[in-house]
């Protein structure tokens, strides 16, 4: 089906700044594509230093009117306002990342715009939890703990999960009391677009928030601005590594949720056809593009070739469809660039060796065009192999044998990406054991989700900090300790 003609007609010509639409000074521009049909569908305008000149003076003037000093329930009224304008809105949302993205309308619905709300709501519960002032000894009030809004925040948020990741710095920086000068990426302008109209109803004073559509450059400019204290990102480990350089001057706070190269480790005992078929799911939803996709499965030795047969019929029963399309099916990867990269990176597992047991190069059967992905399956995968090393971005399982619990924890750790891991067995001692051996951010034992709030991040190559509920808000906000004097309400 064709581009959603309601999303196409949205306006991504104007950027929104101190409270006001605004078209950027130099006609510069980014084409827009339908990753089903890989027509154009449009072009963004995207903003230069100007218009970062002008978001940061607002968000500056915000500041020295005493945002950050009111009270967070003040702010936590705006907070259930956006709540109530994305759900509101939860169905255009869910269509516009549908379109732009690719992800099937039920996936958008149920978990891109879901899970984002989720995300805002954890923040609102962590908020009623904490205060801007903390006396860490109830029977000396004069000595207490004051947090403070680090300063204007620039949050740059990647394509793949738009709306969530919006949501996830959004809410903590405005519990926080940080202005904010949101980049959302250039492939989503649209949905992007809808979240600042969201933004725009619940009356947030002018410069606030604002939203500046731009490419990597207004990125980069972003990160090395001295009227900008924090920066925000979440996007591959090698921009997230320029980041942390640029903003190195001027000592700004990095907030970095990068890459990652999740393993999936399914020991001897576990309940093997449910452990395949909830790795898969883990590993090709949205059609793998997930920075925590568990696209390295290691499997015991004992029971890996029980464990290839299953992968490879779940892989080949794996439905593809397109994203207007109502079901649990997979869709598109997003653009051309990443269908062609997950080209490359299959080809490489051919050519280094690995055994192709499902899917391969091309596209999905079916299609003629659209960047559609044929869901993949590698087994005997070796250490060396760039699939079983690099983050691929697509439908994508890459399958490994290990024969004791020591060498695939061992394996693990010496990764360089340490994001997310997910353990399978039914001996809990055993899981635990090997959790907090791992060195990774987060981990999910036998499919257990994470609890909303839960800190989301990694370690290493994957990043710096953590998001999510007290953690997100923490991130926005100084600490400073006053002796001497109690509070005066």
């Amino acid at each position: 089906m064709s581009f959603d003609a309601e999303i196409t007609a949205l306006q991504v010509d104007q950027s929104f700044i101190a409270g006001h639409w605004c078209v950027p000074v130099l006609d510069k521009g980014f084409d827009l594509f339908d990753p089903a049909s890989e027509t154009a569908v449009g072009r963004a305008h995207l903003c230069g230093i100007t218009e970062l000149d002008r978001a940061v003076q607002a968000a500056q003037a915000v500041l020295k009117n005493g945002w950050g000093r009111q009270d967070i329930a003040n702010r936590l009224v705006y907070l259930d306002r956006l709540i109530e304008a994305l759900d509101r809105n939860r169905l255009l949302l869910a269509r516009s990342i549908s379109a732009e993205v690719g992800s099937p309308i039920d996936f958008a619905l149920a978990q891109q715009v879901g899970t984002a709300i989720g995300h805002l709501q954890a923040t609102q519960a962590a908020a009623q939890t904490i205060s801007q002032d903390r006396t860490p000894d109830p029977a000396k009030p004069t000595h207490r703990e004051r947090y403070e809004p680090v300063g204007v925040a620039a949050m740059i948020t990647p394509w793949n999960w738009p709306l969530n990741q919006i949501a996830l710095k959004f809410g903590a920086a405005l519990v926080a009391g940080c202005p904010m000068i949101l980049k959302p990426s250039e492939y989503t302008p649209r949905t992007s677009v809808l979240f600042a109209r969201c933004v725009q109803e619940i009356g947030l004073p002018h410069g606030t928030f604002n939203m500046l559509l731009g490419g990597a450059e207004l990125g980069a400019a972003m990160s090395s601005y001295q009227g900008i204290d924090l920066v925000s990102f979440t996007g591959s480990t090698d921009v997230g590594r320029k980041i942390s350089l640029a903003a190195a001057p001027d000592f700004k706070r990095c907030i970095l949720e990068l890459g990652g190269k999740s393993p999936n480790i399914l020991f001897e005992n576990c309940q093997v056809e449910t452990a395949v078929q909830q790795g898969l799911a883990h590993c090709f939803r949205n059609a793998g593009q997930s920075c925590n996709a568990a696209s390295l499965m290691l499997v015991q030795d004992g029971i890996y070739d029980q464990v290839l047969v299953l992968a490879k019929q779940d892989a080949d029963q794996t439905r593809m469809g397109p994203p207007s399309e109502n079901g649990s099916h997979l869709g598109p990867v997003i653009s051309k660039a990443q269908y062609d990269r997950v080209q490359v990176l299959i080809q490489s597992g051919i050519d280094q060796g690995a055994r192709l047991i499902a899917g391969g190069l091309g596209r999905a059967d079916g299609f003629k065009q659209g960047f559609y992905v044929r869901p993949t399956v590698f087994a005997d995968v070796t250490p060396d192999m760039r699939i079983a090393k690099e983050e691929i971005f697509g439908p994508v399982q890459s399958i490994m044998k290990f024969s004791h619990e020591k060498q695939a924890v061992d394996y693990v750790n010496s990764q360089d990406h340490g994001l997310a891991a997910y353990i399978q067995s039914s001996d809990d001692e055993q899981a635990d054991r090997v959790s907090q051996q791992l060195n990774v951010g987060l981990i999910q034992i036998n499919g257990t989700s994470r609890l909303p709030g839960a800190p989301f991040g990694g370690t290493r190559q994957s990043g710096i900090g953590r998001e999510s509920g007290i953690w997100g808000i923490r991130a926005y906000q100084e600490v400073k300790s006053i002796s001497g004097v109690a509070r005066q309400v």
